[in-house]
């Protein structure tokens, strides 16, 4: 009789040991997805602030661009208007400017 329950105690201990096998590996999956998770997050949380950092570098180029644009064409607008003063102080008459140029010079837009 003690035989017998030695065989069923190895057969205990095996099915114990698969058991356990078993759990610990889905256990270490889970484990590791579960840690994965804020990584993958975090590297796109990195992505998504070099995006925003080359946008906000971007947007501060086109400014300087527009504001140095913006004071070229005040520059040309004065000298132009400059320019037919000095046709009309001299009896000349100017020749009218376009009418995107003459609207221009009355909105400032």
């Amino acid at each position: 009789m003690n035989g017998i329950w030695g065989i069923v105690g190895a057969a205990i201990t095996v099915i114990g040991t698969i058991t356990m096998g078993f759990l610990t590996y889905r256990g270490t999956r889970t484990a590791a997805r579960i840690n994965s998770a804020p990584t993958s997050k975090q590297v796109d949380l990195s992505v998504l602030q070099a995006s925003v950092e080359r946008l906000k570098e971007e947007c501060g180029e086109l400014r300087t661009e527009q504001s140095r644009t913006r004071s070229v064409l005040w520059s040309i607008s004065r000298w132009a208007l400059v320019l037919r003063d000095q046709v009309t102080e001299r009896g000349g008459t100017p020749q009218p400017p376009p009418q995107d140029v003459e609207d221009f010079y009355r909105t400032g837009v």
